[in-house]
């Protein structure tokens, strides 16, 4: 069980796998703030859930800073982030345009970067913390057609890993959770993605994503949510350094 004096703080927080997050730490009595670019999901979320609106852009540094200042002046130093602001863009490699590879870096990985950068402070001057990383199952391996998706949340299981081992002995932990497909409007994009290009029907298209887990299903977002409570708490203490997938055993190693 974390304390529930804790600051938590979740990016891309106004739907998908970050206002599952959002709602789970919440509901485990952390005073959680929620940071995207929609101001008003994030007030309808905050008000559900008791929680702070930040909105912030994490493509800019100045924004991330002061979303981060806010947190603190209103509820307290923020001592667990998940950075889970996230896009996702497929094309083969020699169709990839420079565009599409610098904003999957700037908002998968450099996004997660300036957030956990902003937040560290407050976690190593309290002597716990906790950083869980919202990456990919693409961050573990590789897939067809998301080489520059790909590449950015491996970026981010090679920041998580370093941070590990840089502040392991100040009292934070940093981990990654890897889902494969989630049930969200991600997985929805990717699903019009195949219908558009195949001319399968929408139901065709599902089943060939859920296909990919043994499990043959699309994992929920509350699964991921319940994995970062799990990082989060107390009982989580010796994990460190880890990229945990959720994938139904898609990526084994």
């Amino acid at each position: 069980m974390t304390h529930p004096a804790h600051v938590a703080l979740v990016s891309g927080a106004s739907r998908g796998i970050g206002e599952a997050v959002a709602r789970a730490l919440a509901a485990q009595g952390l005073r959680v703030a929620v940071a995207a670019r929609d101001a008003a999901a994030l007030e309808r979320l905050a008000g559900e859930i008791g929680g702070l609106a930040v909105p912030m852009d994490v493509r800019d540094a100045a924004s991330v800073d002061a979303g981060v200042a806010r947190v603190r002046e209103a509820l307290g130093p923020v001592s667990v982030v998940v950075p889970n602001a996230g896009i996702a863009r497929s094309a083969p490699v020699h169709r990839t345009s420079d565009d599409d590879i610098q904003a999957l870096l700037d908002v998968n990985y450099i996004g997660s970067f300036r957030l956990v950068r902003a937040c560290l402070p407050d976690m190593l001057a309290a002597g716990w913390g906790r950083v869980v990383f919202v990456a990919s199952n693409a961050g573990l391996v590789g897939y067809r057609y998301t080489a520059a998706y790909s590449a950015s949340k491996h970026a981010v299981v090679g920041l998580m890993r370093s941070l590990a081992h840089e502040v392991a002995a100040r009292g934070v932990t940093s981990n990654a959770v890897c889902p494969g497909f989630v049930e969200t409007d991600m997985a929805q994009d990717s699903i019009d993605r195949i219908v558009r290009a195949t001319g399968r029907t929408p139901e065709a298209a599902r089943a060939e994503l859920a296909a990919l887990s043994p499990q043959q299903r699309l994992v929920q977002p509350s699964e991921v949510a319940a994995a970062v409570c799990w990082l989060v708490s107390d009982a989580a203490l010796g994990i460190n350094g880890q990229a945990i997938a959720l994938d139904g055993g898609q990526t084994q190693r």
